[in-house]
């Protein structure tokens, strides 16, 4: 599925085929899905990794650096996400022409949060990088001229309010995810240095930041009251991302309070058919369905945790959710079960290949005892 979205003669992978399919029935959110996402990045290149798509992991990559390259340079925020083409202009409008899905109006046209600021995009950029390059080789010079960019703009500006990854249209706010994916940028040009040609200065500054932000999610992100890292700085709600602490390696399985917010997700989060929602409340009136990516997210943290059994029950109960072709959308109904959402949805078969290595691994580990 993955390669039928990729887009050959650039290798942009759309997030989905299609524009304006509901999240929620008749409820206006309704988005075009049919660009490349830089959050997608790094979970794209693992899932491409899994699957042994060599090839598709380097254009992927060599289309991403192209699209966002000139942005830095210029002091422009780097883009969320771009057209197929490299296009940079993804103005929204709307068809009134067009009814909508079972009445979902309205039909869009273009994505307005390409205009967003999003500070995960640096992250996800980085680790991207850091899965597709070899440690022992230099990145020709307008790569690594632009990931040392890359890098400084996320030591520069990490502590800044923003939209997060769920690109929420109310105001910025100190998210974690954000947070998170900036200590990633850093982390991973650390590794990177001799690949990048940073200089010991250089590094020893990203170190200096990359504790910093790390303390301030480990005081700042952590709820005592809930047993749980939360959604933004301050904040008393959980979110899905948080499950993404593990899995890029900020902190260990077996941190108790890792296993305490996977605790939390698992049982504040998960609806009655076992699928796990972003988060219980957005600034839209609407509800909306639960996200199959942050129910295999789920299954890939419960496997690293070591709740392996309990990791594919979650993964199966996910994988129920596949129409009679394996294909999967981005969310489902908690009260009927259909698809919600644009569809054939990138981002819930890259957590599908994920969520399943990481299974793979443990089932191993485990036989192995």
């Amino acid at each position: 599925m993955l390669q039928a979205l990729t887009f050959t003669p650039t290798g942009a992978i759309v997030a989905a085929a299609t524009t304006s399919l509901p999240e929620s029935i008749g409820a206006g959110r309704n988005w075009d899905y049919r660009y490349t996402w830089v959050r997608d990045a790094s979970f794209t290149l693992q899932a491409l990794s899994t699957s042994a798509c060599e090839k598709e992991k380097a254009a992927y990559f060599g289309f991403l650096a192209q699209a966002a390259a000139t942005q830095l340079e210029r002091g422009v925020d780097l883009q969320v996400m771009y057209g197929i083409g490299g296009e940079r202009d993804l103005s929204e409008r709307t068809l009134p022409h067009l009814s909508g899905w079972r009445g979902s109006a309205p039909v869009r046209t273009g994505n307005d949060a390409w205009r967003q600021h999003q500070l995960d995009v640096y992250g996800e950029l980085l680790d991207a990088a850091h899965q597709t390059h070899p440690r022992t080789e230099w990145f020709d010079q307008p790569t690594r001229r632009f990931l040392l960019q890359a890098a400084e703009t996320a030591a520069r500006r990490w502590n800044e309010p923003d939209q997060g990854i769920w690109e929420v249209r109310g105001p910025s706010r100190h998210f974690l995810y954000s947070k998170l994916m900036c200590w990633v940028a850093l982390d991973r040009a650390i590794d990177l240095a001799p690949a990048l040609g940073a200089t010991t200065e250089r590094v020893t500054s990203w170190r200096r930041t990359r504790q910093t932000i790390r303390t301030a999610i480990e005081t700042e992100g952590w709820n005592p009251h809930l047993g749980a890292f939360t959604q933004a700085f301050g904040s008393s709600a959980l979110d899905a991302s948080a499950l993404m602490l593990p899995l890029v390696g900020f902190l260990p399985g077996d941190d108790p309070r890792i296993r305490s917010t996977v605790s939390a997700v698992a049982d504040q989060l998960s609806d009655t058919r076992g699928q796990v929602r972003r988060y219980l409340r957005d600034d839209f009136a609407s509800d909306e369905g639960a996200f199959l990516l942050c129910t295999f997210w789920l299954a890939h943290a419960l496997a690293l945790i070591g709740e392996v059994s309990r990791a594919r029950e979650v993964f199966e109960a996910a994988l129920a959710c596949a129409n009679d072709v394996g294909l999967l959308a981005e969310e489902v109904s908690p009260t009927s079960g259909e698809a919600l959402g644009n569809y054939p949805q990138a981002l819930s078969h890259i957590g599908l290949i994920n969520a399943a290595r990481a299974i793979h691994h443990g089932e191993q580990a485990r036989r192995k005892r």
